[in-house]
């Protein structure tokens, strides 16, 4: 058996673009433990792929170096005797751990002074490798091969039980179609579309006959409550109710979503629902949602991508001039085509 450890990414959205690399080690590799090292918050998410093994809890924040804690995980890592491990985020403080439990090979990009840490350390071709998930796969095969596309598909496990009690306990039903709507991104304001934006497309799809849930995390309650108080009643702010675990059974029950580019926009990409994403400082050409269902929604503005938290400029018109009629149009034409691949 050929034993891998994944130093898993910090980041929701990243975590889900790793998903086809862990597929890709799955086809190599005909005997395989495939286990992922990985931050508690994104656990849920790993926990929902079926190519891992074993999910660990790295007891790190963001930032974090404890250099004492690092040695105590190693240590008990190095019991493992894995083949090898493929180190995914940038920082040296990453490839840390792998180079102190002793693990043989340890592959990575180079980067922050990683050279003694990592012995298959592969130089970064950003124009062969555009995106963040190709960057990823890449490194499932030997060094100098020619990546090869397309990528496997994203898809992340859902089970009706779960699903149907959750439900059940935060009082909700399926008698109307449901819209989620993902108004928070961790990033920054930037990254943002206006809470009365929200709360214009809310009330339009409630008109229909729509149900319209706000999903997010604790930090966009403060931002849900404000769209459901404008909405007059429109939609119910779920936002910091649910874990992100209870998150993603919540967002599997939409027959659309709307979000922010955020982590939650990769989610619903990966539960292969029909998607518009909005863009504002960020760009589609790193990190798009990969989901074929998936429409983007961006400015092309002179000043973005600025790829800021804020606005430089104060005027955040990549996100004010995205307008809900614009972005309610695109929802109306997303739902014609995904009920004409319904019903032929």
């Amino acid at each position: 058996m050929y034993k891998i450890l994944v130093i898993g990414p910090s980041w929701i959205g990243d975590t889900v673009l790793a998903q086809p690399l862990l597929r890709r080690l799955r086809e190599r590799h005909a005997d395989l433990q495939l286990d992922v090292l990985a931050p508690s918050w994104t656990l849920p998410l790993v926990q929902r792929m079926p190519e891992v093994s074993r999910v660990m809890a790295s007891p790190f924040g963001h930032g974090e170096l404890k250099l004492a804690t690092r040695w105590r995980l190693a240590r008990r890592l190095a019991r493992g005797r894995y083949d090898q491990s493929i180190v995914l985020p940038n920082s040296f403080k990453s490839a840390l751990i792998p180079r102190l439990a002793g693990i043989r090979l340890r592959t990575g990009y180079v980067g922050e002074f990683r050279y003694p840490l990592l012995n298959d350390w592969r130089r970064l071709d950003e124009q062969a490798l555009p995106l963040m998930v190709e960057r990823y796969a890449a490194l499932a095969d030997s060094p100098g091969t020619r990546l090869t596309r397309p990528l496997p598909p994203l898809r992340l496990t859902v089970r009706e039980a779960e699903r149907a009690a959750l439900r059940s306990r935060l009082g909700l039903t399926r008698a109307a179609p449901i819209a989620a709507l993902c108004p928070g991104a961790e990033y920054g304001p930037a990254k943002r579309w206006p809470p009365a934006y929200f709360a214009d497309l809310a009330r339009r799809l409630d008109h229909e006959g729509w149900q319209t849930w706000l999903i997010g995390s604790a930090k966009d309650h403060a931002i849900g409550e404000e769209i459901a108080s404008s909405s007059t009643g429109a939609c119910i702010n779920l936002c910091g109710r649910t874990s992100l675990d209870e998150a993603v059974d919540l967002l599997s029950c939409a027959r659309l979503v709307v979000s922010n580019d955020s982590g939650l926009m990769h989610v619903a990409a990966a539960l292969d629902l029909p998607l518009i994403a909005l863009y504002g400082s960020s760009s589609p050409s790193f990190t798009p949602p990969l989901s074929a269902r998936a429409s983007v929604l961006k400015l092309d503005l002179p000043c973005s991508p600025c790829y800021q938290r804020q606005c430089p400029l104060q005027h955040f018109n990549c996100m004010i001039q995205l307008t809900p009629d614009r972005v309610y149009n695109t929802v109306s034409a997303l739902r014609a085509s995904t009920a004409a691949a319904t019903n032929p």
